[in-house]
């Protein structure tokens, strides 16, 4: 770092905060899902990063048909394409509960394998249908630029977006768990299955649904990664690694340790990234992890999970 003078290494710690915020929502948004899914419901979901795949691709080929067939609504698509991301999630994630993961409870090794099957299956069905090449989506002319806060530092606008809309989102989904009937029912049917039951609520129906929310939201997790990456068949591989530490690190089952853990590893990772190699900065990533791990066994909070 002897090249730098102390404002540069300033305003750089400092963009690069912003960068790893960007990831951070997006470590947010695939944590809430997996919040619910295995956090809360107790299911090893390996397949949940191909529904932010899902996203990316609905973002890009909306944008790719509205470029040319309707070059001047590219100004407005970007919020109905968030939309069409999350339901086209929700449709896919409510057949594979249906299908697969209704038939797996209580069963966490046979549900690892089958959903490590059924990403390998969809990563597939993204090659032969879709393509192997990475797609961008087209953004909207508002949210090219940055916003200069000094001399040295600017602020990506759609880094600025992207933090908003993680936070309505990320609001709107505690408040539809703790103030309406069927988020009530969520939360008691992940808390107590049988117990549920008993008192008249329709538990399949009601996993059926939290699943399908689940990835709904990593689809708009994905219609959100559109805006700092291009998309692959693969591209969700390389975030559920992180998703997953970040649901450990944070505690099972906790939305405040959620929040924690992906700004932690989020910035650390950005700024290790910058002035290390991307491999020597994951291996020091992992090794803090490890340290925080070694001292809250539990993560840095922990709630209980299905019963």
């Amino acid at each position: 770092m002897g090249e730098y003078t102390f404002q540069e290494i300033y305003s750089i710690i400092v963009m690069q905060s912003f960068g790893g915020v960007s990831l951070a929502c997006i470590y947010v948004l695939m944590g809430l899902g997996l919040f619910i899914v295995f956090g809360q419901m107790g299911v090893i979901n390996m397949a949940h990063a191909e529904f932010l795949v899902i996203g990316s691709y609905t973002m890009c080929l909306v944008s790719k048909f509205i470029a040319e067939n309707a070059p001047g609504l590219l100004n407005y698509y970007f919020i109905f394409a968030i939309a069409l991301a999350f339901v086209i999630a929700f449709g896919v994630g409510y057949l594979v509960e249906w299908a697969l993961i209704s038939r797996l409870y209580s069963r966490p090794l046979d549900t690892l394998l089958a959903t490590w099957g059924l990403s390998l299956v969809m990563q597939q069905c993204f090659r032969t249908f879709i393509g192997a090449r990475e797609m961008s989506a087209t953004l909207p002319s508002w949210l090219m630029g940055s916003w200069a806060i000094t001399d040295t530092i600017e602020v990506p606008l759609n880094g600025i977006l992207l933090l908003g809309l993680t936070i309505a989102l990320t609001a709107s989904l505690i408040i539809f768990l703790k103030k309406t009937r069927l988020g009530l029912r969520m939360r008691a049917t992940t808390q107590n299955r049988e117990m549920s039951g008993a008192l008249g609520i329709n538990t399949k129906r009601t996993d059926r649904l939290t699943f399908a929310i689940a990835c709904g939201t990593s689809g708009i997790a994905g219609a959100f990664f559109t805006t700092i990456a291009s998309t692959s068949p693969t591209a969700g591989t390389a975030y559920i690694v992180d998703a997953y530490l970040v649901l450990v690190v944070g505690g099972l089952g906790s939305l405040a340790g959620l929040f924690v853990a992906s700004g932690f590893l989020a910035l650390l990772s950005s700024i290790l990234e910058f002035f290390m190699a991307g491999s020597i900065a994951k291996v020091w990533l992992y090794v803090i992890i490890f340290a925080v791990l070694t001292k809250f066994t539990k993560g840095l909070f922990s709630e209980r999970i299905r019963s």
